[in-house]
């Protein structure tokens, strides 16, 4: 694996964001979804960081709040080193040109009233009215080009197209400002296998040639072997574990992660019969009432008494090794 810059660049710390409900009943006291509550991490320059977990655990909602589409409620986005976390929509929009995102449903994202080509050109539009039509038209038949589609599609509209096509226009819609960063939320999901391959393929290649950093939301965790060079595991809006690819499959720490890649299928049908299942007791517990101390104790089948009265803090294993468990070494 190739050797991380030093210097990152995004750095989140401590984000949360808690959305205030309305009591049950007529007198009921309001009550407080915590969807993130305290993540930190780094991402640094050509970097692919993998945000795993449940459906439920929060992983789009972070990614809507490092990009400031959703407001945290506490923490820092410190992007290139400023803390964009507060700022206000026209201070923001400058830095729109450098961040993106890849929606899950390609379909749903794109304005069925307008061809293609006014999809990908609205960022242009937007950012850099002093270019002329012609060029706008031009920069967008290349991007077309540049992810798979054809050009001379440019006057169709979204109908007309398949959901891996749909995303590909989605991709070339993020990728016409040549962003440095791309939240990936779950680009992938809604497609067939085979075109899920083909759509990491061009993810990679986009980020190999024009140097992107990505962070790739998935529940799947054999896309993101593929694509990713760190991975961090998400449960309840807490972090569990973090760490570099190789790590997390050969050496998982936390329960909770090793139950994720017990899930994994294995192309080998001998060793997919013989490996050891994990399976999780229970549902994923409510945002709104989380279990006192460890979140995952309630479904850990290794949880003690401290489990549920102290919260575990985040343990330095390795360069890149981190986890939140109170018993990860004897298990």
């Amino acid at each position: 694996m190739n050797a991380i810059p030093e210097t990152p660049l995004l750095s989140v710390r401590d984000l949360r964001v808690h959305f205030s409900l309305p009591g049950k009943g007529l007198f009921g006291k309001p009550r407080t979804l915590k969807a993130v509550d305290g993540v930190d991490f780094d991402l640094f320059p050509g970097e692919t960081l993998g945000i795993v977990g449940e459906s439920g655990c929060g992983k789009s909602t972070l990614g809507r709040a490092i990009l400031q589409l959703i407001p945290p409620t506490a923490g820092q986005v410190v992007w290139l080193g400023k803390d964009i976390v507060g700022t206000r929509d026209r201070d923001l929009q400058p830095l729109r040109r450098d961040l993106q995102i890849i929606f899950q449903d390609p379909l749903a994202s794109l304005n069925p009233r307008m061809t293609i080509g006014e999809i990908i050109a609205e960022p242009l539009v937007t950012h850099k009215a002093d270019l002329g039509k012609a060029e706008i038209r031009n920069r967008v038949k290349t991007m077309m080009a540049r992810v798979g589609l054809l050009p001379q599609m440019i006057n169709r509209y979204p109908h007309e197209f398949s959901g891996g096509q749909c995303q590909r226009i989605g991709i070339a819609r993020a990728m016409i400002l040549e962003p440095k960063l791309i939240v990936c939320d779950e680009p992938v999901s809604a497609l067939d296998v085979s075109i899920q391959a083909q759509i990491v393929n061009l993810l990679q290649d986009l980020q190999r040639d024009f140097g992107l950093s990505m962070l790739f939301i998935s529940h799947d965790l054999s896309v993101v072997r593929h694509i990713c060079q760190r991975i961090l595991v998400l449960y309840l809006g807490n972090v569990m574990e973090l760490a570099d690819r190789d790590t997390i499959y050969a050496a998982p720490k936390h329960p909770y992660t090793k139950a994720l890649i017990s899930a994994v299928p294995i192309p080998d049908p001998e060793l997919e019969r013989s490996k050891e299942r994990i399976v999780l007791k229970g549902d994923l517990p409510s945002p709104i009432n989380p279990p006192s101390g460890c979140v995952f104790r309630t479904r850990c089948p290794f949880a003690k008494e401290k489990c549920a009265t102290d919260i575990p803090m985040i343990e330095t294993l390795g360069p890149s090794h981190q986890v939140a468990c109170h018993f990860h070494g004897r298990m």
